[in-house]
């Protein structure tokens, strides 16, 4: 008796490493079947019209935060929703911290991020993948409205510029042989620009948009803009190796800016058209 129990506990043995073996083949199968027709998850949702997760500040005005309602929105947010409804698909923002921005992208936590990101250093470029640009920034050059000396930037040597010591723009003020006069932020640089004690101020194309929609009657506007060279563009970044989805964003966001959605979009949020490189 003993011997037929052991008999048979030796034989339920190994028909469930048998059965586990199985289970264990048919799923690498179904992996490579899934490699085969170049199908990731993410693809795979896409096609079949699932949820895209993207990840987002929503504390970053006007590019992504919360409004009076309490809904989330912003420029960035919105170009997502119009991309998600151009691609068939619903999209899930997932809130968190410009600084685990990323991390939570190689987490797989989200799918792509939404959050004016530009792949400028080599480090991320090999890393990650970014899809058509939506928003264009570059220097620019903020002065009273009735002040004409701007022509050239090289007609900014022996001007006063208000500018924090160690901003990119104030190295960039200096290199055209501007007086720098130091300031804490942008919003003591506008003061002493609208105070006479600085002739102008040169910031990010898109905070200075900013402003100036918020502030029309500011007596300032935009008199120089950095060269379509030297303008960096953000768009939708996801980890590098999905190019399908990649094509699919692509084709999503070439439509939106055909059709003026972009155009549209921008001039909402910042009264100026940011989604084309000038």
């Amino acid at each position: 008796m003993k011997r037929r129990t052991l008999l048979a506990l030796a034989a339920s043995t190994m028909f469930l490493a048998a059965c586990g073996q199985s289970t264990t083949n048919e799923a690498d199968t179904s992996a490579t079947d899934s490699a085969a027709t170049g199908g990731s998850d993410l693809l795979q949702r896409i096609n079949n019209g699932g949820t895209i997760n993207v990840g987002t500040e929503g504390t970053y005005p006007p590019f992504t935060y919360h409004d009076e309602s309490g809904k989330l929105t912003g420029y960035d947010v919105e170009v997502t929703r119009a991309v998600a409804d151009k691609l068939g698909v619903d999209v899930e923002f997932k809130e968190t911290q410009w600084d685990a921005m990323l991390a939570g992208l190689d987490s797989k936590r989200f799918d792509m991020v939404a959050n004016q990101v530009s792949l400028t250093t080599p480090e991320r470029k090999a890393k990650y993948d970014k899809a058509m640009a939506y928003s264009w920034s570059g220097a620019v050059v903020l002065a009273p409205t009735d002040d004409n000396r701007y022509s050239s930037w090289e007609g900014l040597k022996g001007l006063r510029t208000a500018q924090s010591l160690s901003s990119n723009y104030g190295e960039l003020a200096e290199r055209y042989g501007a007086e720098i006069v130091p300031v804490d932020g942008m919003a003591q640089a506008i003061q002493l620009v609208k105070q006479d004690r600085a002739d102008f101020t040169m910031n990010d194309n898109l905070a200075v948009l900013d402003y100036l929609k918020k502030f029309p009657d500011s007596d300032l506007e935009i008199k120089l803009t950095a060269p379509a060279s030297e303008q960096t563009g953000s768009g939708l970044v996801l980890i590098k190796g999905d190019d399908e989805v990649v094509a699919k964003l692509d084709e999503a966001m070439a439509e939106l800016a055909a059709e003026g959605t972009l155009t549209k979009l921008s001039e909402q949020f910042f009264g100026a058209d940011i989604s084309q490189q000038k």
